[in-house]
This record gives C-alpha cells, structure tokens and sequence, in this order.
C-alpha cells in the first residue's frame, strides 16, 4: 500500500501538482479496481480511506487530476460523468443500456485519433472519442428466457 501512494505522491508531483490526503484519497479511488466510477462511488471510497471528506472538495480534486492529465473524465449521455485513470492513449468505451457497466475498447482502426472525420473544416483532430451502447454479457443472461 506505501508503495502505492509513492507512486501516486510522484504522479502528482510530476504533473506540477501539491501531494495533499484528500488528492491521494480521490486519486487511489480512481485509479483502484472497478474502473470508470462515477463522483458517488468516489466519495464513498475515499471517504474509506482518509475519513471526513466533502463532495466538493472530490469534485475539486477531480478537476486539476483531469485538467493536469492523470485522469480522464467521461461524459456519457443521459449518465453522471465517470472518471478513469487510463489516460494518454486513444481508447473508446462501450456502455450496457441496462445497467450502465463500461469497459473500455481499444481503437477500431490505424493510429490515434483512430476516427478522421470525412469533412473536416481545417481542424487538427487530436483525439476522437467513441461510445458504443449495447447489453453486456451479464444483462444479456439475465434477459434471456432460458432464465
């Protein structure tokens, strides 16, 4: 576990910024198993970890590791934005319809961004980001009549 949070304390450090509990706390959640949680699930896991924590200050927290580049937010439609640690690559997401599970999905084709848009009025494209909605594996056992 010390190891851990020496790795993170350089990550942040790394990226310009003041290793503090509550950023510690925001970032081990994210970054912990289960990815793509959402600011609740957050709260609740770094809350485990350094006691008294306010959402506010999760949300602050989220904000600089996003802007400073150690973690990624994903907006879906219709769904709380989630936040991962996977960053500096091109990846996309698949999202089940049913019950909200996201995994990520590697690029479908060629090198980042992997999505060059057919009419393009003079932007650079530095990234493309990509949802498929579907039924997971699970929902789909659980919709079938077999069950």
């Amino acid at each position: 576990m010390e190891s851990d949070e020496n790795t993170m304390a350089e990550q942040l450090r790394s990226a310009g910024l003041r290793v503090t509990s509550p950023r510690l706390a925001v970032l081990a959640a994210v970054q912990g198993v289960g990815h793509h949680r959402d600011v609740l699930e957050i709260v609740e896991i770094a809350r485990k970890r350094l006691g008294a924590l306010s959402v506010q200050s999760v949300y602050d927290n989220l904000d600089v590791l996003v802007e400073s580049g150690l973690v990624h937010r994903i907006q879906l439609s219709g769904q709380p934005a989630r936040y991962e640690a996977r960053v500096g690559d091109n990846h996309h997401h698949i999202v089940c319809r049913r019950c909200g599970v996201t995994a990520d999905v590697d690029c479908a084709v060629g090198s980042a961004p992997c999505l060059e848009p057919s009419n393009n009025p003079g932007f650079l494209v530095e990234k493309a980001e990509v949802i498929y909605w579907g039924i997971c594996p699970q929902c789909q056992l659980e919709l079938s009549p077999n069950n």
